[in-house]
């Protein structure tokens, strides 16, 4: 365990960890934040990243024999925005509520191509099951920018059109049995399994407050923020799992858990849209 832990730490995340710090309190310096305050928000992102990253790590090892692992991962690293969705309702803001999930469904495939070119299988990954992952990365992120673009009394036509269009994709995944398994295995990370998702969904839950934290105390720009930061530290669970799975070569795995982690998205939004609707 000890070593499956230092292994989940590489040279790419000492790297994004510094980017953090100096972005946040580069931006304190710069617009006269608060830079002990922004310093202190940036470590706690940090903390977030590495527990997101080391409860990645420990959920594939310990699952990386059944069958089916990158449509597991892709529901598993859903948790976060299924919380922030839960929020969201709970203050009765639908739009809140629905931007989590159906925003991370434009970011979660840049980070796959991202994710294949670091693990140097961006050429393997583009030639798995292509057709498939493109008519669905476009689909679901055609239907989460769509919901942006209508009326609230227009809301129903969208689930109607959502809803089959993504089951229908769901039902039509590939197989992912022509994978092989990795000889080498950790006993030791089955027992971590509940406690590495129970962390997982609280550190994806805890996220954004921490980023808006870092964020008010820097002083730095919401629009870089939004599109920068949250954009992509949102999706940090499903990019740590497409880095786990290719670097264990299963480039099919990794398609999968980005192409459900989109359709759950749509599946969160649409169950958050139809409790409102209900509810008025």
């Amino acid at each position: 365990m000890k070593q499956l832990v230092f292994d989940s730490v590489t040279t790419m995340d000492l790297v994004i960890w510094v980017l953090v710090l100096a972005f946040f309190c580069g931006s304190s310096l710069l617009f006269q934040g608060d830079l002990q305050l922004s310093f202190i928000g940036a470590s706690g992102v940090i903390i977030e990243m590495l527990i997101i990253g080391l409860s990645i790590e420990i959920i594939i090892e310990s699952i990386k024999h059944i069958k089916g692992i990158g449509t597991v991962t892709g529901f598993i690293t859903n948790g976060p925005e299924a919380l922030c969705l839960v929020v969201g309702l709970v203050v009765g803001d639908v739009l809140f509520a629905a931007s989590t999930p159906l925003g991370s469904n434009f970011m979660n495939p840049i980070l796959l191509i991202t994710a294949a070119i670091i693990c140097k299988r961006a050429v393997q990954t583009m030639k798995t099951k292509p057709i498939y992952s493109v008519i669905t990365i476009v689909s679901t992120a055609s239907l989460a920018i769509s919901f942006y673009m209508i009326e609230m009394s227009f809301y129903k036509y969208w689930l109607l059109t959502a809803l089959p269009l993504t089951i229908a994709l769901f039902f039509l995944r590939p197989d992912e049995g022509e994978e092989e398994s990795d000889a080498m295995y950790h006993p030791g990370a089955r027992r971590w399994l509940i406690p590495s998702v129970i962390f997982l969904l609280g550190a994806g839950y805890f996220l954004d407050p921490v980023v808006s934290f870092a964020a008010i105390h820097s002083k730095a720009p919401k629009g870089v923020i939004g599109f920068l930061v949250l954009a992509t530290l949102t999706s940090w669970p499903e990019f740590k799992s497409c880095l786990a799975l290719l670097s264990r070569n299963k480039p099919l795995a990794a398609i999968l858990n980005i192409t459900i982690s989109n359709i759950t998205n749509i599946w969160l939004a649409t169950s958050g849209v139809t409790f409102y609707l209900l509810s008025q």
